[in-house]
This record gives C-alpha cells, structure tokens and sequence, in this order.
C-alpha cells in the first residue's frame, strides 16, 4: 500500500499513562551523529567521519498555554517518562482515499530549562520548558522506527542495531 503523508492532525502528550494537559507544541530532538574531521597524510584535505551511532545531545521542546500543572510538574529535576502519540493523517493511493495513522514518540528526559512565558492581555503565555533527552524511540504505525539510547550503547534504525558490534567488543 502506498502511503502520501498529508499532515498531523493532533497529538497528545502522557507521563506515565497521566495525560499532560496545556501542551500547545512540541519540538521533537534533532538526531544528530557525532563526526571528526581528519586531516593529514593521505588525505587530499579534510574529510568528516561519521561516527557509528555516536550521536550529539538530544532536546525536547515543550510548548504550554500557560503555566499548567503538567508544565510545573515537568519542572521537576528527575526523570520524566514521555509518550507523545500523534495522529497522522494521509493518502491511500492504492484505495484512493484519507486514512489516519498513529506515530508514537517515546522519551526518557531530565530538564533543562522552564520559561514561564509572557503575560498580556487576551493571550495566551507560551510557556516553554527544554528537556534534555536520554533515550528516544520513535514508531509509525505500530513499527519501530528508531531506538537511540547512548548510556546502553543502542543505536536501532530500521531494525538494525549499528552498536552491537561495539556492545561484544567492549563485553557489555
């Protein structure tokens, strides 16, 4: 079946099963993979090596009207077990019609920064808070996705674990 994707259509956001009320927006962490620049002999200048499943610190950006007893409790600097469950719509090319679809991102997160927003008249505060993210699984549709989580050495993309290998080599 051939999938278009055509838009979010809403989502919410759950700690430990207790849903997070207020949450406006959230920006998912960039993905990113550490590199090194090499430079020397036998190198006509410089090249970028990816590291394998080494990856940059995560973020979790979360929105609020206002300052909500979920953005308070988020507040907290302990662990927080998010379940973000979006649903997605899109075209069915094959059936020739709308579908919707749920995508799931799930995070362990610590964290950083709350911003109370701002106070005006008939508005909302868009509060904010940062969360640092330790692990992250992402799934569309019931399938995983991704699995990244760097304090157990587990890098899943596809199914594939790309730091097995680094797992065995270093007896973990």
């Amino acid at each position: 079946m051939a999938k278009q994707p055509q838009a979010y259509l809403e989502f919410e956001v759950y700690e430990d099963n207790i849903n997070l009320l207020g949450v406006a927006k959230a920006t998912l962490p960039d993905i990113t993979y550490l590199s090194q620049d090499m430079t020397g002999a036998g190198f006509g200048g410089t090249i970028e090596a990816v590291l394998i499943g080494m990856m940059e610190k995560m973020t979790l950006g979360l929105n609020f009207r206002s300052c909500t007893d979920a953005a308070v409790h988020l507040m907290a600097p302990k662990k927080h077990h998010i379940d973000l469950r979006v649903d997605e719509q899109y075209w069915d090319t094959v059936e020739v019609e709308q579908k919707q679809q749920a995508d799931k991102h799930v995070m362990i997160v610590v964290p950083k920064k709350m911003s109370p927003g701002t106070v005006a008249p008939a508005s909302v505060a868009d509060v904010s808070g940062e969360y640092a993210v330790y692990r992250y699984e992402g799934y569309k549709d019931g399938k995983a996705l991704w699995k990244i989580d760097p304090f157990n050495y587990v890098c899943e993309v596809g199914g594939v674990d790309y730091l097995a290998e680094m797992r065995q080599i270093l007896g973990k």
